[in-house]
């Protein structure tokens, strides 16, 4: 589950309060109310922050009407303000919302479609309200399964925002540690890897080590969960099964593998509904969010029936919100639009349209070192020069910037800031991809020029 973090714990593209005085004095004045009444936590993003005041399909707008093409938000995914999902939300907040201890046909309806996406073993789904949630528990099935408390992260990953969670997201900086059992691993970074290295056999071998470690400390292993895009640590789709051996290796010492979906899932990656699909394994659970509602607060984890047949009876698990009748409408109706429109194929078309069109416009700048990506969503890196490969930080914040004042929204990623993080609705549009690639070409002139 990706965010935005920074090496040093702070928000990539974050605004900096240095440069309040360089906004007007109604931008000044909003950002001054939130720093006094929502307290210094809550960032803004952008150098020149982003008021809206509404947003309809792949578009935002501002306060005078300004429109700005979204390229980031993963959130609603199949569109903002999408009419089949205000209609199912509307039509079912003005006739039932309530919790999962009733009897309802709409949450079972909505669990079997989904799990028929899943494949294999996966046959029970718990909701929670957010993806953090949805870690959170994943972990203590995880644990209880095996009897272990080990697990094995990347070393730039990031999963969500409750305690145990936190303790497993080793972006979060020094003032927030890494739990004793952790150990991380590198990602599969196959950009900086070096020639011949095959990453995947190097993410095995490293889960490996990571489990020996464990077993000298007296820590029995529980499991690995991993963003199977890596999406934190700099957007790593890699080649089609090259989590394989690493899976293996996972499930070899006992342990469990958690995918976590929030990023990729929900046809994200294109030709696969899931993302770990694209590589051919099966997790043990899948944890989700965020575009699952389009909006609304849904997320859950979805689980191989074994697992919970001693967790269920003997672990108390009740969430008041999670799964509740509005929110379940909403994932239909999100799974509804992706089939019916197409979405899933879109994706892989338009995404494979821009991530040629990225590579053609990469051919013109040496700065650029790598551009990858998987369905609609794309990396672009930016280094210091090809042969050292260092990243290039503020070439990258320039461009997000950039991009920023011509209207069309996307932000960073990776452990060095120098990322461009560019992740289309799913309803994206052929025009839409030309004004992106159209856009982002004009940005790279700019500042060269």
């Amino acid at each position: 589950m990706s965010e935005n973090y920074s090496a040093t714990a702070g928000m990539q593209n974050g605004f900096d309060l240095a440069l309040l005085p360089t906004l007007s004095a109604h931008e000044q004045a909003l950002v001054e109310r939130r720093q006094r009444l929502l307290g210094p936590c809550y960032k803004l993003m952008y150098q020149h922050p982003v008021e809206f005041v509404r947003a309809e399909g792949a578009y935002m707008y501002g306060p005078n009407g300004e429109q700005y093409l979204d390229c980031y938000n993963n959130v609603p995914s199949v569109g903002h303000c999408h009419p089949r999902v205000v209609e199912a939300v509307s039509r079912q907040l003005a006739t039932l919302n309530t919790h999962t201890r009733y009897m309802d046909e709409k949450i079972l309806n909505y669990s079997e479609q989904l799990v028929d996406t899943f494949g294999g073993g996966i046959g029970s789904v718990m909701y929670t309200c957010t993806g953090s949630e949805a870690v959170d528990l994943a972990l203590r099935i995880a644990k209880f399964h095996t009897g272990g408390t080990g697990i094995i992260v990347t070393d730039f990953a990031y999963h969500g925002i409750t305690t145990t969670v936190a303790a497993i997201s080793t972006t979060m900086g020094k003032y927030v540690p890494v739990d004793q059992h952790v150990r991380t691993v590198r990602a599969p970074d196959a950009y900086h890897a070096g020639e011949g290295v095959d990453v995947g056999e190097r993410l095995a071998a490293d889960i490996e080590a990571a489990i020996a470690d464990m077993q000298r400390h007296g820590i029995r292993f529980a499991g690995f969960i991993a963003d199977s895009i890596f999406s934190t640590d700099g957007l790593l789709p890699g080649t089609a099964g090259m989590l394989k051996k690493a899976i293996e290796v996972v499930h070899k010492h006992g342990g469990l593998y958690i995918a976590d979906e929030v990023q990729p899932g929900f046809a994200r990656t294109g030709l696969n509904f899931w993302g770990y699909q694209r590589h051919g394994i099966q997790p043990d659970m899948v944890v989700m969010g965020k575009p699952m509602g389009n909006g609304l607060p849904i997320a859950g984890v979805a689980v191989k029936p074994e697992l919970l047949a001693d967790f269920g009876p003997k672990v108390r698990y009740f969430n008041t919100f999670g799964g509740n009748a509005v929110c379940i409408s909403a994932a239909q109706a999100v799974l509804d639009v992706i089939r019916d429109e197409g979405l899933q194929q879109n994706c892989h078309d338009l995404g494979n349209y821009l991530l040629d069109g990225f590579k053609t416009i990469a051919r013109e700048y040496p700065q650029i070192g790598d551009v990858r990506g998987a369905g609609l969503y794309h990396a672009v890196e930016f280094v210091t020069d090809p042969e050292s490969k260092a990243p290039d930080a503020a070439m990258t914040s320039k461009v997000v910037s950039g991009l920023r004042e011509r209207k069309v929204l996307i932000s960073t990623t990776g452990v060095g800031e120098n990322s461009l993080k560019i992740r289309p609705l799913l309803c994206f549009k052929q025009a839409q991809a030309d004004q992106l690639l159209e856009t982002f070409a004009e940005t790279m002139a700019a500042i060269q020029g």
